[in-house]
């Protein structure tokens, strides 16, 4: 197995900031991935589903999403959403409402409204072209990630939204008053 990248935390800047697109489809842009793979599947406490390079120190246009531990990993270099479905109210009093978090906030969730689906056009590490549809978690994922690329944290979203913030103590969430 690659060795792990260290996941950089806020407020680390580089975070914050837009990536440059990638231009070189070589063994280099492969190893990149491979650790980025490799990383992801080492996050126990939370696990975690998608890994933006920027997250690693690297201010490129790369994200994986591995939902599962025994999934194949996805791997989307310079993606960019297409289409938008329906906007989805993630409401914190509904039954169905359901939380994001991410690896470079520790411990923080939200409801987070996602469209439905989006429809991406992405390379894959060939540099081949491909454009797919994605709906339910798989979208929620990749809008994620997509935000991350574009310097985007959940919890810039979350402001947006007038959501609450919740700090994940022992098994409970417990509100943060802001």
């Amino acid at each position: 197995m690659p060795k792990p990248y260290k996941i950089l935390t806020t407020p680390n800047e580089i975070l914050n900031k837009p990536v440059t697109a990638v231009s070189k489809f070589d063994k280099r842009l492969k190893g990149i991935v491979d650790r980025m793979v490799a990383t992801l599947d080492v996050q126990t406490d939370p696990p975690g589903v998608g890994l933006a390079a920027n997250q690693i120190g690297l201010c490129l246009a790369i994200f994986v999403i591995k939902k599962n531990k025994n999934d194949k990993p996805q791997v989307f270099i310079n993606p960019e959403i297409l289409e938008k479905g329906k906007l989805m109210q993630n409401l914190e009093d509904s039954p169905n409402c359901s939380f994001e978090g991410c690896l470079s906030i520790p411990r923080i969730w939200s409801p987070v409204d996602r469209f439905d689906w989006v429809k991406v056009k992405f390379q894959d590490l060939s540099g081949n072209v491909l454009i797919k549809k994605f709906s339910g978690m798989d979208s929620v994922i990749v809008q994620h990630e997509v935000d991350h690329l574009n310097g985007i944290l959940f919890t810039k979203r979350v402001m947006e939204q007038n959501k609450n913030l919740y700090k994940e103590v022992g098994n409970k969430f417990v509100k943060i008053d802001l």
